[in-house]
C-alpha cells in the first residue's frame, strides 16, 4: 500500500539559507533507493480551514517499509540538519487507502466502537 511522507516545512524568516538550498539539492537523490517521488514541494496552496504556515512537501514511497527506511537512512540522515538549522517542520509517514476505499465503512466502524 502506497505511503506518503507529509509536511509542513518552514515559514523561513527571510530568504533561504544556503544549507537549505542545499538540502533542496540533494533529497531527491535520497528518495532512489526507496522508490520515493515528490508529490508536492513548495508549491503555492489556498488555505481553506485551519492555520497553515509554511510550505507543503508530498512525497509517495511504495509501502510504510520503504518511507520509514528512506526517513532513517544515513543518506537523508545526513543531510537534515541543513534544513532542521535554519527551518522548523512538521513530518508525519503515512499509509494511504486502498483504491476502493469507503469512508462510510469508517464511520461505521467508529461508531460501532464507542457504543
Amino acid at each position: 500500500m502506497t505511503a506518503y511522507a507529509i509536511a509542513r516545512i518552514g515559514p523561513a524568516d527571510g530568504p533561504l539559507h544556503e544549507e537549505v538550498l542545499r538540502y533542496m539539492e540533494r533529497i531527491q537523490g535520497t528518495f532512489a533507493p526507496y522508490g520515493g517521488r515528490f508529490l508536492v514541494h513548495f508549491e503555492q496552496h489556498e488555505l481553506l480551514e485551519g492555520d497553515w504556515h509554511g510550505a507543503p512537501v508530498l512525497v509517495a514511497f511504495p509501502d510504510m517499509d520503504r518511507a520509514r527506511a528512506w526517513y532513517k537512512s544515513p543518506e537523508y540522515q545526513e543531510i537534515l540538519p541543513l534544513r532542521t538549522r535554519h527551518l522548523p517542520g512538521d513530518i508525519i509517514l503515512v499509509e494511504g487507502v486502498p483504491e476502493n476505499y469507503d469512508a462510510t465503512a469508517t464511520a461505521a466502524q467508529v461508531r460501532d466502537a464507542q457504543a
